[in-house]
This record gives C-alpha cells, structure tokens and sequence, in this order.
C-alpha cells in the first residue's frame, strides 16, 4: 500500500524524487522519506511524519542533492507512525532501501540479525530486509545475488528498491507481489509503484513480473526471472499525461473524477457496442467459448468494488444467471462446495488487491471454467492472472475514495450481463432497449451533475452529525451501501446502509429526531414498498432526506428533504443514483473540514492482506 520511486540519472534526483512521491501519496501519507548518494559516496536522508508536504518543509532547511536515490511514502503497518519507523532505511551506512509489503518472518529474521550484532532503530518489518542484504554483502556477495538471497528468505508479499553507497549510479529493484515497474529514459532509468509517478519524465516503462530482480546501472537495465534467467520484458507506452493527474479547476481529485464520470462511461461503452448489441469481443478473444461454459457466476471483490458487484448480482440473476458474491479478504478462508460452469468475476480498480488476486489463485485451484476481471489497470497483476479482461477507460483515479471507477465499473457488469442474457432465452429486443439506456447514461449522469448545489445545501444538516442511516430496497440497496460507506471514508460520520425492509429488525431503535435517514428512491416495482418504510422513521420521529425519481410522487415537508434525480429507465437507475450518494458525501466532508482526497488511516491501493 505503499508508494515507492527511484532514479538513476545523470542529473540531481531529489527534485523529480519529491515530484513523483506526490503523486504516488494516494497509496499512503502517514510518513514520507528520500534518500540520495552524495557526491562523497554516503546517503543523505530526509523523513518526516505526515504527508509529502512535511517532507518538503523539511527538505527546505537542508541541501540534498544526488544523481542515485530512493524515495517512499508510507501506509504504516508493522510499527507506529514515527519519524524512524519510516523509509528509507539505512544499514551500517552501507545500504539503502525502500520498501512496499509486508514481511512476514521478520520476526525469526530480526532474532538472528541481532545475533550478529546488528542495531534496530525502528518497529518495522522492513528494517530486517536490509540488514539481511547486508549480512549477504559481508560474504563477499555482489549486491544482485545479496538481494536475490534474501529475497528468497522472506516471506510475505513486497516490492523492494535498494541501493549501496559505494555504488553510484547502480539500483536494485525486486518484485515479489506488489507492482513494480522500470521507467526509461533517456539514459536513465527510474523505478515507482505506478507510472504516474514518472509521467514528467517518461511514459515508456517495464513492468516486472512477480519474482523479477532488475539491476541498473552503467545506462543498462538486466532482468533476471525468479530462476535467475535473463529475461526480456516487453517496453510498453502510458497513454497518460501529465495533465491527467493534474487538478485543474477542481479543489480536490475526488471532486474532479466525481465530474469526470460522464466521459468515464463513455469511454468505457466506446467500442464496446455495435448497433444495438454488445460486442463480445470486448471481453477478450477466449470469450465466446467460456461464455458458451458458464452457467452461474462468482464474483470476487473488495469495498467500493464489492458493492458494484452486488448491483451486478440483480442484473445476472434477472436474466438467469445464478450468481455470489463474495468479500476476497473472506473467500480463500473457508472451504467450497465444487459447482461446476463457473466463471469467476473480478472488480478491481487498480488490479492489484492482494486479497481478491489470492481468492483468484483460490477459484483456480477448485475449477472453474474461466476468468475475467473487470479493472481501470491494463498491465496489472490480475489483468495478467485472468483468462478474460473488460478494461474500464476511466483514467487515472487519484482520490482514495472510489468514484469514476465504480460507475465503470457496473456499467461493464452491465455488457456482460447482456452479453449472458443471450445464452438464458432473453431476446434481441431486451438486448436493443438496455443497449439504447446505456448509450444515453452520460447524459443522464450529466444532469446529475447539474443539481449539485442542491445536493450541497442538503448536506449542510450532516455538518454537526456523527450517524447516519441509508436505506434502500432492490438493485439500490447496494448504492445505499456505497453512500454510508463514502460517507464514512471522506467525512468520518458513522454510517450503515440497510434494506428498508429491515427497518423493524433492529435499525429502528436508532431513530430519532437526531439521525438522519438519507433514502434511495427510484421509480421501480418496490417503492409503495419504501414508502411504507419511510412512514416508520417518520412516525417515530426521524427526519428524512430523501434521492427520488421526479414521478414518486414524494414531497418536501418538514421532515422530509427532498431531491428529483434524474429521471431514467430502471435498467441504469442504480448507476445514476450513485452520483447523489457521492456527492452528498463531498460536500458534508467539504463541511467537516476533512482531507478529501486523503482520508486518515486509508489508501487508495490495497495491496497487502
């Protein structure tokens, strides 16, 4: 969950080393650190508790300059958040290293290195990866084969840059779980967990496989496979830019990809659809023959992505399709029952949620007649892993709470349940008329956007709140999820989102004249239903701010808020009410006085169990 960078250029390090930290802090801010080899042959090195910002502020007391150097923003999991438990660390003033994961027997490794005689000055985990290289380098190993040693010793899941101060101008880097990549430049190399990282300088760059070891230096770059064979790993070209990770008019990322949604789903529908079908193709040349398997559906994910998978259930089952979905942190954690016909789905935006690539490993192993993910990642590990992809076109998303890539997302699930529909009797003319919705979605997702000031006066009464309750019934139910637990992420109030109907089973002894009760309602076969619901809070007191369909008939009383969303087929209801859910969450953290895009204790990336 980490951010990692490093270069090695002919040039001064730091100023592109504190650049690229920016834009890696998504993936963690409890600390930020750098490190270069100055001109003497020793590390300078800077670390400071907080966000990239106090890293700055210290580096504007001191000098530090270098052509080699690493960099490191930290999501703490083994030690506090302390100015030495962050990275980099430094060993014997010997090594420097910087690392993404978790080490697993650091334990065991740490009892052994203080046996040697070697000093701990933090409470990480990481600590003892460079005292092991170490020890390797004190047998007269080269500095490749001394990582690749210890690499073999660990246990757990990281990435690794790693750099010795007698060697200017050389650079290890390692992968073994998290991603790592090699950015080209023109005679410099740099590494960083995500490309945007290195866009001001290059948009070629390698991705390393699990097991590789790369060694910089001398203007060259060799990779060797987890055997210790060179291997030749494919240059690929970003279609980012700079400006794509840029703010611009917006005050905050989450703000500017919440706007962004129109254009993401139609970027993600370009290409996807023909006349009035979806092209089966989009889904990966393996496609038609899993599909024509597949008699009921798994679906794996995690938080933001898990909820649109619970939408996506409700599309796959009202054409016939049995479909589960399951948390990946819970799924590879308790024994299965064999089915057979089963395509396994993933959602992930960035592609490397550890827990839903170890539940993919899991379904693997117990049979299943394909793979697909659904993922804004191209080159990530689970595109990699699955036998089919659907990439969703949404852009670099820099906010930690999800957006833009949720609606993508579902709209994706949507093609493909259109796509399974054909196989369960549902005809060409139910195909036209979803297909006809879907392409007029980003209009519909437009005129959300234009009540925007509504939805911000409305959240005005959160201001002063510490719960919430969200109710919804059907398909919505999953979007009332997605809003208490936007609402929670970016605002810190308490949230739970429940069927309406679940009311009188517990929710209901919450309710007073001091919670409020935020209502998804939508024109569909289940509102006399809600409504009904919604009497219950009133009769007892609650106050109601109710998201509703202009034809539901509902109306603005004393204690009853009220927003006309724009008013769509039922088919694409539950993407467009999504909007009203995150922006209400904006604006009430806008209120709070939260950090928006940096939510404590969060990161955007979740690749560590």
């Amino acid at each position: 969950m980490c951010g990692i960078i490093g270069a090695v250029s002919g040039a001064d390090v730091a100023p592109f080393l504190l650049k690229g930290l920016q834009r890696l802090e998504y993936r963690g801010y409890d600390s930020a650190g750098v490190v270069v080899i100055n001109d003497a042959g020793g590390f300078d090195r800077s670390r400071a508790v907080g966000k990239v910002e106090m890293l700055e502020q210290a580096l504007s007391h001191r000098n530090l300059s270098g052509s080699t150097g690493l960099a490191h923003t930290r999501w703490a999991t083994h030690g506090a958040v302390t100015e030495l438990n962050a990275h980099p660390h430094i060993c014997q003033d010997t090594l420097a290293l910087v690392c993404n994961g978790i080490v697993e027997n650091h334990d065991e490794l740490r009892q052994a290195q203080k046996d040697y005689g070697l000093v701990f000055t933090s409470e990480t985990d990481t600590e003892v990866v460079v005292h092991q290289i170490y020890m390797h380098l004190n047998t007269g190993q080269d500095l490749a084969e001394a990582v690749r040693s210890t690499v073999q010793e660990l246990d757990g899941s990281f990435a690794l840059g790693v750099v010795q101060a007698t060697e200017p101008g050389r650079m290890i880097a390692a992968r073994q779980g998290p991603p790592l990549i090699i950015g080209l430049g023109k005679d410099e190399f740099f590494i960083a967990s995500d490309i945007a990282a290195l866009l001001s300088v290059t948009r070629r760059y390698i991705v390393m496989e699990n097991g590789d070891i790369a060694d910089i230096r001398n203007g060259t770059c060799t990779i060797r496979d987890a055997r210790g064979n060179p291997v030749e790993r494919p240059v690929r070209e970003s279609n980012q830019s700079g400006g794509d990770v840029e703010l611009g008019e917006f005050s905050h990322y989450m703000h500017k990809e919440i706007h962004e949604q129109p254009r993401a789903v139609a970027d993600t529908l370009e290409g996807r659809l023909a006349g009035d079908r979806v092209l089966e193709q989009a889904f990966g040349p393996q496609a038609m023959n899993i599909f024509n398997q597949t008699q009921q559906v798994q679906i794996i994910a995690s938080g933001t992505s898990y909820h649109a998978g619970l939408v996506a259930k409700h599309w796959f089952e009202y054409v016939g399709v049995p479909c589960e979905v399951e948390v990946g942190s819970e799924y590879r954690y308790r024994r299965h029952a064999p089915r057979g016909g089963t395509l396994l789905v993933t959602i992930s935006q960035s592609g490397e949620t550890a827990d839903t690539l170890a539940a993919l490993v899991e379904a693997q192993r117990q049979g299943i007649v394909g793979s697909l993910v659904v993922c804004n990642t191209p080159e990530s590990s689970l595109v990699r892993e699955s036998d089919l992809s659907f990439m969703t076109h949404s852009g670099p998303e820099i906010g930690v709470a999800s957006t833009k890539t949720f609606t993508a997302a579902m709209t994706g699930l949507m093609m493909l349940a259109l796509v399974l529909s054909r196989r369960h009797g549902f005809d060409a003319g139910f195909e036209a008329h979803v297909v006809k919705q879907l392409r007029s979605l980003p209009s519909a997702l437009e005129k959300v956007l234009e009540i925007e000031d509504e939805i911000a006066q409305m959240a005005k009464a959160f201001g002063n709140k510490a719960n919430a309750l969200f109710l919804a019934r059907g398909a919505h139910y999953p979007i009332a999820l997605e809003g208490a637990l936007k609402l929670k992420e970016i605002s810190y109030i308490h949230a739970e989102a429940y069927p309406a109907g679940e009311l009188k089973h517990g929710p209901l002894a919450l309710v007073d004249e001091h919670m409020p009760i935020v209502a998804v309602a939508p024109n569909d076969a289940l509102l006399e239903k809600l409504k009904s619901n919604l009497a219950e809070v009133r009769a007892r007191g609650g106050r109601l701010f109710v998201f509703a369909d202009p034809e539901t008939g509902f109306e603005r009383e004393e204690d009853l808020e009220l927003i006309h969303v724009a008013q769509v087929d039922s088919a694409v209801a539950p993407i467009v009410f999504t909007l009203p859910m995150q922006l209400l969450a904006y604006h009430a953290a806008l209120i709070k006085g939260t950090d928006v895009d940096k939510p404590r204790n969060l990161a955007k990336s979740v690749t560590v169990e």
